[in-house]
């Protein structure tokens, strides 16, 4: 009998059930990896292997010292599997140096490494000395851990058949520190994490947060001024600091730290995670599954539910984001039919039965239910286009209409209305709009109320017509769920708001207009002049109910989330001057187009 299997949810204990060991693998160039191995003490079978690389450290360090939970989900710790955590190289206990989005080396030679070669060399010595395995591994991981599991699909070890890469970094250009090449400024914070190398293994963090003073993030960054007066905080030492500033455009430097550019013929199953509210790494997981989808003939699905970053690994009974609530135990269902259900068919069935999961399994996040498609986008779609007409309504034909407003960087419009220091940003991804609605640097364009639902499902098209007394502007697209007068509050609701009338964001991006034909190349506008600037956000599966309106803001600052921009065109915005912050007067022309893929 399995002793795993035997014991309540509220008896459970992983030393009781494991055996822990450390060892340090050593690497095709002699570096040597912490690494962290569970195996059950039933030793009446064989398990396969789910390894999670991490820069976040496999602590606690210590064979006597045991971690409360392991592996992807409790019902996987529960049913046995042997589970490896591993500090990636230059991290914590292991040797090596770091480097932050290693770039990944196609044809290697000799002794050359990159995070392909060490999962594959830990894949290797772990197959080859770890008893009771089944011959099978699984990767898996949140966020940097996910960019990694993303990375083991180019080891090439033919023990990995399974890998489930959830909100993934998929390129640093468009994930977490940017956003379309506009520096997000909100992550400042976490530089230290990444910026500092270590001489040696350690278990204790060798780098530190700067002290600011305040717990108000707008006000410092406001206090701050321009970026290049944030030096005395980061030195030389931060090297990603350094890379940050000398590396403002998508030259080759960020370009060969992208990993969606190479997933091509992938052999794993792969099952893509995200979340539709991730502030965090958005994406990386939609992209990674487009490639993947396009350039290979590989098992490959994808799970979006209404979590943010990393809640589907938690479950708190009622999932919420922000201010909103969207319904029960969406984490276990997920963690039940779809993870475990996964990894256990490609790493433990021994049939050729076919995985009887959907393609792609969405939430619907106005209807709070999920959809399962065959294909993401679905298909079953037709693209619906509005401009921006007079007297802030959305019309279904070009407009002779333009819009006006003053954009002044020392009068940011804020991004969630809040006073709070943030490590980095979350529920904003939910948060009420109405505070930026109501300001006149903020345009706005909505629908009638709906006389019936209409659901909106896939990427939405911006196509913006534009123009700037400068030479220098970004500009950033929401769309929005207005709720009715009537709509009840939720337990998550804020108490100072209420959801009558709520402002919800569903979605929204910037685009640092520079970038607005190269993300390689970037040209400054030419003043007063009519000029495209296109923006793609990030799918959505989102029924904006009968009663509700659509609606969609235009806005030229999102401060502190991304930085402030001159609106003075500089070659560099690290390196910017006070005087190169100048008001200046934008204006938005109606035919403009926001396209969106309605549901038949």
């Amino acid at each position: 009998m399995n002793p795993v299997l035997a014991q309540s949810e509220t008896e459970y204990d992983v030393k009781t059930n494991y055996n822990k060991m450390e060892v340090d693998i050593p690497m095709r160039d002699g570096v040597k990896l912490h690494t962290t191995i569970y195996t059950p003490k039933d030793t009446s079978q064989e398990y396969p292997i789910l390894m999670q690389r991490t820069p976040y450290s496999s602590r606690p360090y210590g064979e006597d010292q045991f971690r409360s939970k392991i592996g992807p989900n409790e019902i996987m710790m529960k049913e046995g599997n042997i589970i490896v955590y591993q500090d990636v190289r230059g991290r914590w206990m292991s040797e090596g140096s770091y480097d932050n989005m290693r770039a990944y080396i196609p044809n290697k030679k000799g002794k050359e490494f990159d995070e392909a070669s060490d999962t594959y060399d830990t894949i290797e010595w772990l197959i080859n000395n770890v008893e009771n395995n089944n011959g099978k591994v699984g990767t898996w991981g949140i966020s940097y851990p996910g960019f990694y599991a993303t990375y083991s699909l180019l080891s090439g070890h033919p023990a990995l058949k399974a890998a489930s890469p959830q909100a993934s970094i998929g390129d640093f250009f468009f994930d977490d520190f940017h956003h379309n090449g506009a520096y997000l400024l909100s992550y400042w914070r976490a530089t230290a994490v990444f910026g500092y190398q270590k001489d040696k293994p350690t278990d204790s963090a060798w780098y530190d947060f700067p002290k600011l003073g305040t717990e108000d993030q707008y006000q410092f960054f406001m206090d701050e001024g321009p970026l290049s007066n944030l030096d005395k905080y980061y030195k030389e030492d931060n090297e990603f600091w350094q890379q940050l500033k000398d590396h403002p455009n998508y030259d080759e430097f960020w370009q060969k730290r992208g990993i969606v550019q190479h997933m091509k013929d992938i052999k794993p199953a792969v099952m893509i995670v995200g979340g539709l509210f991730d502030a965090e790494d958005l994406y990386g997981p939609f992209a990674l599954y487009k490639s993947i989808e396009e350039n290979s003939d590989n098992y490959n699905s994808i799970v979006f539910g209404p979590w943010s970053h990393g809640d589907w690994a938690r479950e708190s009974g009622r999932q919420g984001v922000g201010n909103v609530y969207f319904g029960d135990s969406i984490s276990s269902h997920f963690q039940r039919d779809y993870e475990t259900e996964f990894f256990n068919h490609f790493l433990k069935k021994k049939t050729k039965d076919m995985l009887r999961l959907p393609e792609a399994h969405i939430y619907d996040t106005g209807l709070r239910q999920w959809n399962d498609y065959a294909e993401w986008p679905p298909k079953n779609t037709t693209s619906k286009t509005w401009y921006l007409g007079d007297n802030q309504e959305f019309t279904q034909t070009p407009t002779q209409n333009k819009e006006e407003f003053v954009s002044d960087p020392e009068k940011p419009v804020s991004y969630n209305n809040e006073i709070k220091m943030v490590f980095t940003p979350r529920e904003y991804m939910t948060g009420d709009q109405r505070f930026a609605a109501r300001r006149p640097d903020v345009l706005v364009f909505e629908t009638e109320v709906l006389e019936e639902d209409m659901k909106i499902s896939g990427p939405i098209q911006a196509m913006l017509k534009v123009a700037t007394t400068g030479t220098a502007a970004d500009w950033i697209v929401k769309v929005v769920d207005v709720y009715p007068s009537d709509a009840e509050n939720y337990e998550e609701t804020m108490p100072h708001l209420k959801m009558s009338n709520y402002h919800m964001m569903v979605r929204s991006e910037v685009m640092r207009g520079r970038f607005r034909d190269s993300f390689e190349d970037p040209k400054a506008f030419e003043a007063n002049k009519k000029t495209d600037v296109n923006i793609k956000l990030q799918g959505i599966n989102h029924t904006f109910k009968k009663g509700h309106k659509l609606q969609v803001q235009i806005q030229s600052t999102w401060f502190p989330l991304i930085d402030r921009n001159p609106q003075t065109y500089v070659d560099n915005i690290f390196e910017a001057e006070k005087e190169d912050f100048q008001k200046q007067t934008h204006t938005v022309y109606g035919d403009s187009a926001i396209k969106f893929s309605v549901v038949k």
